[in-house]
Formats: structure tokens, C-alpha cells, sequence
């Protein structure tokens, strides 16, 4: 009984440790983050709109297509980004909040005039030609990264118990990213559509979009995850201990990646084929520095995702196998999956690992309580390992 006991306790404490399952109040009148956040995120979507509404009579179709396309794409990273984020999951208006400092607070308030500044500092300092050349590779990479890392600071504030770790920063600040990349893309394709005096409007806007979209993964979203997950080793948080250098490095990793990227022009010259080499070399280096912050930072979400199963295998819900794959890496998830017995084994594996997952969201959201949604949850595993369908009776109305 004792030992039962504790493996309750050591479930509440990781569930109040990783702010899994806790909601996200986003008007909080009192909390002056809120207001920094409505006034700077507001004044940027209003640039943008009126930007757009300024432009649309004379390039509507490009603005459009671009629009569309990059709506589309946005959904899909979206889908892989919260797809990823399968442990102490971060409440949808959270990310949301994020995708908006970064499309038009990060973008439109505070990077578009820094970037302008700035280059035109080193054209002071170092002549018109060196801050043509060279003055996006190195301005971009401080005050982009820093707008929408100031972004997951002021989200801090605003949800202290929900970013716990230096995986959700790597969470969050890929929702950053990609609020900055969409919206920085559709003004692409909007100036693209506009170089041929508006002749050639979706075929202009198209070799952009063409471009960012192969290039996309490897862009905004994938920096600022990076530098996110630094930004929080850097300051510490309750579930995080503070490591200064690895945080710095990261943070500088996120930026050189940036400014190369952003350089590449001058770096390749007039060779079409060394500027198609440095882009694959450069995104290869890219995603595989990302996969690795990733792999370091995720431990720690599945550490706590074992606790809070650890007394479902105990009362015998949950067999050791399953929870240890529930807890694996992809490799192990995949190793379980592919124990089913054919392709329906296989296929009742996969979703008796999502079964799982929902147990684990229902036990956070109920702070381990014994409730009828935690009951349900566990039915379902049951159910799903003995093969049987669901009943109308049985299907949730939505946990």
C-alpha cells in the first residue's frame, strides 16, 4: 500500500512540476504582459492589414494565391509541430497566441524597423555596399530572433505553470516561428507579385513561393525552436535548471544558422549550382541540429510522462511493455507497433499508444483524480486491447 502510495504522490508532483494539463487564460487585466502583448501584436496586425489593403487592388490575385498556398502550408506544420508534442501538451490558445506575436508583433512592430535600423548603421559605418551585401546576413539573426524570443518571455509571464522545460520553449517557439515565417511569406509573394508592375502577378509571386515552401522547414520555424529551447536554459525555469552555457549556445547556434541562411547570396556568388549546394547543406545541417536539441530536450517530458503512468501499471491498467513504449523514442514506439501480429496488430498497437496518451492527458487535466473521464480513458484502453469496437455508448463527447 505504501508503495502504491508513493508512486500517487510522485505522479501528483509530476504533474504539478510540468504544468501538464493546466488551461491558458489569455485575458488577464492585471498582468501587464497582457496589455505589452495586445498593444505591440495589435499595431503589428494592423500594419499588416493595412498593408494588405493598400496592395490588394492592384495585386489581389498574387496576394491570393500566396495567401492560399501559404495558409495551407502553415496548417500542415502546424499539424506536425502539435503532432510532436505528444507529452505535456501546450493548450491550443497558447499557440496561438504565440503564432500571432510572431506573425505580426515579432514581424511587423519590431523586426521590420530594427532591420532597417540597423542596416542602415552599417552603412554609416561600413559603406553602401557592405550593408547591401552583407547587412540582412547580419541583422536578421539579432533582431528577428530576439522580437520573437521576447515573444516566449511575455507567454512566460502570461503562463508561468505552463512553460516548464526547455522542450516546451522548443515547442513554443516554433509556433513562433511559424506565425513569423507565414506571415513574412505572404509579403513575399505580395512583392513578387508587384515586380513586373503587376503583369505577371501569380507567375512573379509563384518562383517565391515555390522557394519558401521547399525551404520552409528549415526557416523561421526551426531558428527560433532552437533558440527558444536556448532562451530557457538560459533563464531556468521550475522543472528546467538553469544552464547558462548550453543556453548561450544555442541561442548563438540559432542565430548563425539565420545568418547564413540569410547570407548565402553573397557566399555562393553567381554559381546556380554552389547556391543549390549551400541550400541543401544548409538545411541538412539545420534539421539535423534540430533533431538534436529535440533528443535533449525531451527526456525530460518523457521522465514525467513514466510518472504519471507509473501507478497505472501498478493497479494493472497499463502492462510494463506498454508504458515503457508509450515512453520511448520513435525507434521504441515503432519497435512496439510492429509487435502486433499483422496489420491489425500493428494497427491496434497504434492506438492503444494514443489510448495511452489520452490517459495521461485525462490523469494531468484531473490532477490524477478518479474521475468519469480518467475512467473512460482507461475503458479504452481495455477495450482497444481486447479487440472489441466501440459502441455509440462509448464514444467521449471530446476529452
Amino acid at each position: 500500500m505504501t508503495g502504491s502510495s508513493d508512486l500517487t504522490q510522485t505522479r501528483f508532483l509530476a504533474i504539478e512540476n510540468s504544468g501538464w494539463g493546466r488551461d491558458f487564460t489569455f485575458y488577464q487585466p492585471r498582468n501587464l504582459a497582457f496589455w505589452v502583448y495586445l498593444l505591440i501584436t495589435g499595431s503589428g496586425a494592423m500594419l499588416f492589414v493595412s498593408r494588405i489593403a493598400t496592395s490588394y487592388p492592384a495585386y489581389g490575385r498574387a496576394i491570393a494565391v500566396t495567401a492560399v498556398v501559404f495558409t495551407v502550408y502553415g496548417a500542415l506544420f502546424w499539424w506536425f509541430v502539435a503532432h510532436i508534442d505528444r507529452y505535456a501538451r501546450q493548450p491550443t490558445k497558447l499557440l496561438v497566441a504565440a503564432f500571432c506575436w510572431g506573425g505580426f508583433a515579432a514581424t511587423w512592430s519590431m523586426a521590420s524597423y530594427a532591420n532597417t535600423a540597423l542596416i542602415d548603421i552599417y552603412g554609416k559605418v561600413f559603406g553602401h555596399a557592405f550593408a547591401q551585401d552583407w547587412g540582412p546576413g547580419l541583422s536578421a539573426p539579432f533582431t528577428e530572433e530576439t522580437a520573437k524570443g521576447f515573444g516566449l518571455l511575455l507567454i512566460i509571464a502570461l503562463a508561468p505553470r505552463l512553460i516548464r522545460t526547455a522542450f516546451d520553449g522548443f515547442i513554443v517557439g516554433a509556433f513562433l516561428g511559424l506565425g513569423f515565417e507565414i506571415i513574412e511569406d505572404i509579403a513575399y509573394g505580395m512583392n513578387a507579385g508587384a515586380s513586373q508592375f503587376g503583369a505577371n502577378q501569380v507567375g512573379a509571386s509563384m518562383s517565391t513561393v515555390v522557394l519558401r515552401v521547399i525551404t520552409g522547414a528549415t526557416g523561421h520555424l526551426l531558428y527560433t525552436a532552437i533558440f527558444c529551447a536556448g532562451l530557457v536554459y538560459l533563464l531556468g525555469r521550475p522543472a528546467e535548471p538553469r544552464k547558462i552555457a548550453r543556453g548561450i549556445g544555442l541561442i548563438a547556434i540559432a542565430m548563425l544558422l539565420h545568418g547564413f541562411w540569410d547570407s548565402m547570396g553573397n557566399l555562393a556568388g553567381d554559381s546556380a549550382l554552389g547556391s543549390i549546394a549551400i541550400i541543401a547543406g544548409t538545411m541538412i545541417i539545420a534539421l539535423s541540429i534540430a533533431a538534436g536539441v529535440f533528443a535533449t530536450t525531451v527526456p525530460r517530458e518523457r521522465d514525467f510522462l513514466a510518472r504519471i503512468l507509473a501507478p497505472e501499471v501498478d493497479n494493472g491498467t497499463l502492462t510494463e511493455t506498454e508504458a515503457v513504449a508509450a515512453c520511448a523514442d520513435a525507434k521504441g514506439r515503432r519497435t512496439f507497433r510492429k509487435a502486433g501480429a499483422g496489420r491489425a496488430g500493428r494497427a491496434r498497437n497504434e492506438q492503444l499508444l494514443d489510448a495511452i496518451y489520452d490517459l495521461a492527458d485525462a490523469l494531468a487535466t484531473d490532477r490524477g483524480g478518479e474521475t468519469p473521464r480518467v475512467e473512460f480513458a482507461r475503458s479504452e484502453i481495455t477495450r482497444i486491447r481486447d479487440g472489441r469496437p466501440a459502441t455509440q455508448a462509448q464514444l467521449p463527447v471530446r476529452i
